[in-house]
């Protein structure tokens, strides 16, 4: 399993919009507007690298008002303490 984070600049006032879209792709786990150089951040969750650039390339790249994508792949995950089972 292929995990990563997309991060987005979008149209002017179409931060809403962009989100609502990308939030309904099977592939995205959660994604939120954010405040700073870029606009919105995915968290992508694929089967394997093939599958993460033909999702880049075939759909996030594709959503109207969608200027710019940067794509950091996640090498290893660690859960915050209140995410982790209590024994």
């Amino acid at each position: 399993m292929v995990q990563a984070y997309v991060l987005f600049k979008v149209g002017s006032g179409t931060e809403r919009e962009v989100c609502e879209e990308i939030s309904n792709f099977d592939e995205v786990l959660v994604v939120g507007i954010i405040y700073g150089e870029y606009d919105l951040i995915a968290k992508i969750s694929v089967p394997n690298m093939q599958v993460l650039e033909e999702f880049l390339a075939e759909k996030i790249r594709k959503v109207t008002s969608v200027i710019l994508t940067s794509t950091m792949i996640v090498a290893r995950e660690y859960k915050g303490k209140s995410q982790r089972i209590k024994k």
